[in-house]
């Protein structure tokens, strides 16, 4: 099982090029990025995480510029996006985005993607937070089609466009993982995904998220598809808890790096990765 990490990168925090370079140092497969392109003031949309929204954010990176800038400056680790709100890009910037970063790490980008939680954020890029998941699954597609094809166009309910040219063309299409648990997250990750990024699995319920993995794998091998990757994002940093995801059939696991500020952000976080790098030796 890999192990890698994810942050909400900010103005306020570690300098991203510190970050990039530490993260591959110390042996780590991944480094994700979360996004939000703003957080309105209202506050209306209660945070999933508890009462109060954390500062971090309303101050991250955008996190396909800052991919870009790290992808200079490592050469192994798999740089990604957990989760990128897909709904809030017009897809032909998004696909030149991706693939333009993806030309600068070849075969190291992954896009997580989800329809987001805040519906006032959603509301401000003009979607309806009723129908953000077919606007997402439409979103996907027509990435695919133009990192995939010369003349690409997509005809749908809510993207729609006649035939374009776009380069550049990924080196190959970046997998896209599937953000959510929901009850009918495992439809969508077999229909458009490459692989499934749930958030934070608690331990007690890592039994009933095994049997939805060995759901996901009998399906995937039914419907005649490659192996379907499960990261999870915001995992448990113990021993016990790494033997428990790999015993329920994760990939790859992410830890959540601490949010930190000030002149000693940077030496702190390394240190932090110091300490989650001890988990990487048997």
């Amino acid at each position: 099982m890999d192990i890698g990490v994810s942050t909400f990168l900010t103005d306020y925090g570690i300098d991203p090029l510190v970050l990039a370079r530490g993260v591959e140092e110390r042996g780590f497969s991944a480094l994700f990025l979360t996004e939000h392109t703003h957080i309105p003031t209202s506050r209306r949309s209660p945070w999933p995480g508890g009462a109060e929204l954390p500062r971090q954010y309303s101050h991250t990176y955008d996190p396909f510029v800052a991919l870009a800038a790290m992808a200079a400056v490592t050469s192994r680790i798999a740089l990604g996006t957990g989760v990128t709100l897909i709904n809030q890009h017009h897809p032909i910037n998004l696909a030149k985005q991706v693939a333009s970063v993806e030309r600068l790490a070849p075969g190291r980008v992954e896009l997580g993607v989800g329809p987001g939680w805040n519906k006032e954020e959603m509301a401000h890029h003009g979607i309806d937070p009723r129908r953000r998941t077919p606007q997402m699954l439409e979103r996907i597609e027509a990435l695919r089609a133009i990192w995939t094809q010369d003349e690409a166009e997509y005809h749908g309910e809510f993207v729609d466009f006649d035939p374009i040219w776009s380069w550049p063309k990924p080196t190959a299409a970046p997998p896209v993982l599937i953000g959510g648990g929901g009850p009918t997250v495992l439809d969508r990750v077999l229909s458009h995904g490459d692989g499934w990024i749930p958030l934070r699995v608690r331990l007690k319920e890592l039994d009933a998220f095994a049997e939805r993995i060995a759901e996901l794998r009998r399906r995937t091998a039914e419907a005649g598809r490659d192996h379907l990757s499960v990261t999870i994002f915001g995992a448990v940093p113990k021993p016990d808890a790494l033997d428990s995801y790999a015993q329920a059939g994760v990939d790859r696991v992410l830890f959540t790096l601490t949010d930190r500020e000030g002149p000693d952000a940077d030496a702190a976080t390394l240190a932090e990765l110091d300490t989650l790098a001890d988990l990487l030796r048997p």
